[in-house]
C-alpha cells in the first residue's frame, strides 16, 4: 500500500479523498492555487503545496507544477479527483512516465472512452446497447449526412467526439436545419476540445439518465456497484442523484450492469467508473463512460456499503477487489442534492464569504462540504460548494430525511441553490419517481409563468 498520495484537485473531492487516505493510514498531499489558501483540506492536509494563482489553467491544469510537487514530497501516487485533469490521458501518461502511479484508468482507457465514437465502436463490440446513431465520426459529404439522418429517423442529436459535461450538443428537428448544425458543431467541438470530429445520434424525446457504477482491478475482476437515476439536471448538470432509480425492474437493471461489468474485462478497464445511459421505454442507450470517480459516488456508496474512493486506491496499488458480485448486497434509498452557490431560479453564480455555515446532522444524514462560518467562495471554479447525501430504509424514508435536513441547513453570506432543493422534495412529480431529463427545465419554465 502507499504511504504517501498527492491530491490533484480542489473542493470537496479534495477533503473525501483526504479522509479515506486518513483512515487507511496514507499520508495525503494536497496542492492547492492561491485562491484556496484558506481552504479546510489544505489547513488539514499532511502536507499542501502552493502551485499557482487562481486561474484553473496555471495551477489545477498544470502538469508539470503537480508532478514536480509529488517529486519534492515523496509521494507515491496521484489521485486526480474528479474534472481537471482525471480524463487527461496525456496527463495520466505523465504521470506514469514520471515513476508515479495514477489512482485511475490507464491512459489507453481513458483516450478510448473520452473519444465518444472510439467508446460507442467499444460498447457496440461488449454488447452493451447504444443510441441508433452514425457508425463512426461523421464524413465531410452533405449527402452522406442527410442519408445517415434519414436512416436514423429526426429528431437527431449532432455530438462533438471529443465533447463532455453537456458541451458540443445540437438537436435537430428538420433536414433543411442539418448541415448548418453539423458545421456550428464541428467549429465549436475544435475550439472547445481541439478535436472538431462530430457524430450524429438519435435523439430520445423523453428520456432519463441511468448510470450504472463499475469497480474493476487490474487482476480482470470487475463488478457493478447498482444504478443511479440522475435525471433531475439544468443544461446537462445534474442537480439530484439518487441510487436505486425508482420504478425500473430488477431483472432490466441487473441485465445491463452484467453487460458493463463484462464490458470492463473486455477492454482491461481498471479503477472506478461509470456508464451512463439514456433509459426510454423500458430499453437501456449507453451514452459515455466517465472515467474517474463521479460526484454523485456518495449515494451508490450508502447502498452498497463499498467506500469507492479506497478502493480506487487499493486497487491502484495492485490490490484485488475484496469481494465478487454475488456479495454486493444493496440496502434501501439514497438521495443527494448538490448544494451550489448560485441563485436558486436565475442560476447566476454567488461568490463571497460566507457568514454563517449549519449543516443538518441525525440519523442516515452525511454532508460532503470543504465550506464553514468565514470561508470565502472564490469566483474562479464551479460554484458547488458541498452535498447533502441521505439514507433510507425506504424511498420515502429518504425523501422525508432529505426535506428534514435541508430544513435544518443554514448558509448566510451568500446565495445557494438550497431554497430550489427544498421545493423540488415537495414536488408531486419527482415524489412519485420517474422523471425524465427535461422535467426540471419545463418545471423552472413553469414556475416563471
Amino acid at each position: 500500500m502507499f504511504k504517501k498520495i498527492l491530491i490533484a484537485n480542489r473542493g470537496e473531492i479534495a477533503l473525501r479523498i483526504q479522509r479515506a487516505c486518513r483512515e487507511m493510514g496514507i499520508k495525503a498531499v494536497v496542492v492547492y492555487s492561491e485562491a484556496d489558501r484558506e481552504a479546510k483540506y489544505v489547513k488539514l492536509a499532511d502536507e499542501a503545496v502552493c502551485i499557482g494563482p487562481a486561474a484553473s489553467a496555471q495551477s489545477y491544469l498544470n502538469m508539470p507544477a503537480i508532478i514536480s510537487t509529488a517529486e519534492v514530497t515523496d509521494a507515491e501516487a496521484i489521485h486526480p479527483g474528479y474534472g481537471f485533469l482525471s480524463e487527461n490521458a496525456d496527463f495520466a501518461e505523465r504521470v506514469e512516465k514520471s515513476g508515479f502511479v495514477f489512482i485511475g484508468p490507464t491512459p489507453e482507457s481513458i483516450r478510448i472512452m473520452g473519444d465518444k465514437v472510439a467508446a460507442k465502436q467499444a460498447m457496440i463490440k461488449s454488447g452493451v446497447p447504444c443510441v441508433p446513431g452514425s457508425e463512426g465520426a461523421l464524413a465531410d459529404d452533405p449527402k452522406e449526412i442527410i442519408r445517415n439522418a434519414r436512416t436514423i429517423g429526426y429528431p437527431v442529436i449532432i455530438k462533438a467526439a471529443g465533447g463532455g459535461g453537456g458541451r458540443g450538443m445540437r438537436v435537430v428537428h428538420t433536414e433543411a436545419a442539418l448541415i448548418h448544425a453539423v458545421q456550428t458543431t464541428r467549429a465549436e467541438a475544435g475550439a472547445a476540445f481541439g478535436n472538431p470530429a462530430v457524430y450524429m445520434e438519435k435523439f430520445l424525446e423523453n428520456p432519463r439518465h441511468v448510470e450504472i457504477q463499475v469497480l474493476a482491478d487490474s487482476h480482470r475482476n470487475a463488478v457493478w456497484l447498482g444504478e443511479r437515476d440522475c435525471s433531475m439536471q439544468r443544461r446537462h448538470q445534474k442537480i439530484i442523484e439518487e441510487a436505486p432509480a425508482p420504478g425500473i425492474a430488477r431483472r432490466v437493471i441487473e441485465r445491463i450492469g452484467d453487460r458493463c461489468a463484462a464490458a470492463c474485462k473486455k477492454i482491461g478497464y481498471r479503477g472506478a467508473g461509470t456508464f451512463e445511459f439514456l433509459y426510454e421505454n423500458g430499453e437501456f442507450f449507453f451514452i459515455e463512460m466517465n472515467t474517474r470517480v463521479q460526484v454523485e459516488h456518495p449515494v451508490t456508496e450508502l447502498v452498497t456499503g463499498i467506500d469507492i474512493v479506497q478502493m480506487q486506491i487499493r486497487v491502484a496499488a495492485g490490490e484485488k477487489l475484496p469481494f465478487t458480485q454475488r456479495s454486493v448486497q444493496m440496502r434501501g434509498h439514497a438521495l443527494e442534492c448538490r448544494i451550489n452557490a448560485e441563485h436558486p431560479y436565475t442560476f447566476v453564480p454567488s461568490p463571497g464569504r460566507i457568514s454563517m455555515w449549519h449543516p443538518p446532522g441525525g440519523p442516515g444524514v452525511r454532508v460532503d462540504s470543504h465550506a464553514y462560518t468565514n470561508y470565502m467562495v472564490p469566483p474562479n471554479y464551479d460554484s458547488m460548494i458541498g452535498k447533502i447525501i441521505v439514507h433510507g430504509d425506504t424511498r420515502e424514508q429518504a425523501l422525508a430525511r432529505m426535506r428534514t435536513a435541508l430544513s435544518e441547513t443554514v448558509v448566510e453570506g451568500i446565495n445557494t441553490n438550497i431554497p430550489l432543493h427544498r421545493e423540488l422534495m415537495a414536488d408531486s412529480n419527482f415524489m412519485a419517481g420517474g422523471t425524465s431529463i427535461h422535467y426540471l427545465e419545463g418545471w423552472l419554465a413553469r414556475r416563471k409563468q
